[in-house]
């Protein structure tokens, strides 16, 4: 456009037909980044009430710590294994619409663990909300890239800040709601799964509606790097999420018993203490996205794992006050690497996006899983203080980042 047609515009006061239709757009794609994280907030906050339950299902059943290790490693294990393969398998045929569906298991899972009897009956539970979980982060997680206009990380971290502050709420809703109330009242939040359902089938349509040129853009790309340094990177990638998931997941799984053995708080108190340290995960996973956009992926990750490790080591060795500041410090630091990593890896492989959030929310799944289980059985050998002084040397694996490539420039 030349200058005498510039004059002829009212500039100031009617606003360009391009530069509205794209603000209408920006505002679109993120109400939908804000549905899907709305609804992962949702989803993991039902899926975390089993584990906040923990004491009260180890009281009535008289499970030991490996038996309650060992309904993580149901739930975890049944996401992982079938998160990948979903998420593979939506790559090449993207499915909008199962994202209400995923919903549907999660509401299922509540409805037996409200009513199941013994502890065959919470296998099932977990085991439903965990088929519901498979289905959920992938698509989901592309949608809220498709839907990113090239801000990756800031989607990324805040479609995932919305399920780590659902799981932070699942405490809260165990402290106040089901404790007093008992296991009856989890049908109570069968109700939020409805309500995910709606969102869901409101941005599914959206989603179908760009079907095809999402999954044409899918199939144009194509990574640069040779196919070693990828295969490298990602194996570093893994390991990396093995230390961070390993390390969470001591505390996510048995946090309130090493309050309660240790500092000799009440159960509602522990919960509390473990909600504190869940929102700090989530503010972390936050800021990690917005970060790695503006200074690199591989900056976020080496500074999030290798920069905990004090924090860990201090842990054992704190009062309570000052294990609940501690505990804090982790959850920012570490949480804030599980963004970068998923966003980073997609673009080490770019055609693959669906498959590789399966993989990278599967892996911390199934590791956490493991984690439970193992640490679990640890811990009936010797101490959950013990677990903590073990675990606390785990991010040191972070220095492997060092051999990471840059897959992308820093934002300006």
């Amino acid at each position: 456009m030349s200058l005498a047609e510039d004059t002829t515009v009212p500039a100031l006061t009617t606003p360009a037909p391009a530069a509205t239709a794209r603000g209408v757009a920006e505002q679109t794609t993120v109400a939908v980044i804000l549905a899907v994280s709305v609804s992962h907030m949702l989803n993991d906050m039902m899926q975390s009430l089993a584990p906040a339950l923990y004491p009260v299902f180890r009281d009535e059943l008289g499970l030991t710590f490996f038996e309650t290790g060992l309904i993580t490693f149901t739930f975890q294990v049944t996401a992982s294994l079938l998160q990948p393969l979903i998420g593979l398998y939506t790559d090449r045929r993207p499915q909008p619409f199962s994202l209400p569906v995923a919903m549907v298991f999660t509401f299922s899972g509540l409805t037996v663990l409200a009513y199941g009897q013994g502890y065959t009956m919470l296998l099932i539970a977990v085991g439903l909300i965990g088929i519901g979980s498979a289905i959920f982060h992938p698509e989901a997680s592309r949608v809220a890239r498709a839907a990113s206009g090239g801000r990756h990380g800031f989607a990324q971290s805040l479609f995932q800040v919305g399920g780590n502050f659902g799981q932070s709420l699942g405490p809260l809703m165990a402290a106040f709601i089901v404790v007093p109330y008992g296991q009856r009242s989890v049908i109570w939040f069968t109700g939020l799964a409805l309500l995910a359902v709606a969102i869901l089938t409101r941005v599914s349509q959206w989603y179908a509606a760009r079907k095809p040129a999402i999954k044409h853009a899918i199939a144009a790309k194509a990574s640069t790097l040779p196919r070693a340094i990828v295969t490298r990177s990602m194996v570093i990638l893994v390991t990396i999420m093995f230390s961070k998931v390993f390390y969470l997941s001591s505390l996510s799984s048995y946090y309130t018993f090493y309050l309660i053995n240790t500092f000799k708080v009440s159960v509602q108190d522990s919960q509390l203490y473990l909600f504190v340290f869940l929102a700090a995960a989530a503010a972390g996973t936050f800021i990690g996205g917005p970060v790695g956009d503006r200074f690199g992926r591989k900056f976020v990750i080496s500074g999030s794992i290798i920069g905990v490790l004090p924090f860990t080591l201090l842990l054992p060795h704190l009062n309570l006050f000052w294990t609940a500041v501690d505990s804090v410090m982790i959850g920012l630091i570490l949480s804030s690497a599980f963004s970068a990593i998923v966003v980073y890896a997609q673009e080490l492989m770019p055609g693959n996006v669906g498959a590789v959030a399966g993989l990278f929310f599967g892996l911390s799944f199934g590791l956490g899983g493991v984690g439970a289980a193992v640490l679990g059985e640890v811990a009936d050998w010797t101490s959950i203080g013990f677990v903590y002084q073990v675990c606390a040397y785990l991010p040191a694996i972070g220095l492997l980042t060092y051999f990471l490539p840059d897959v992308r420039t820093r934002r300006g």
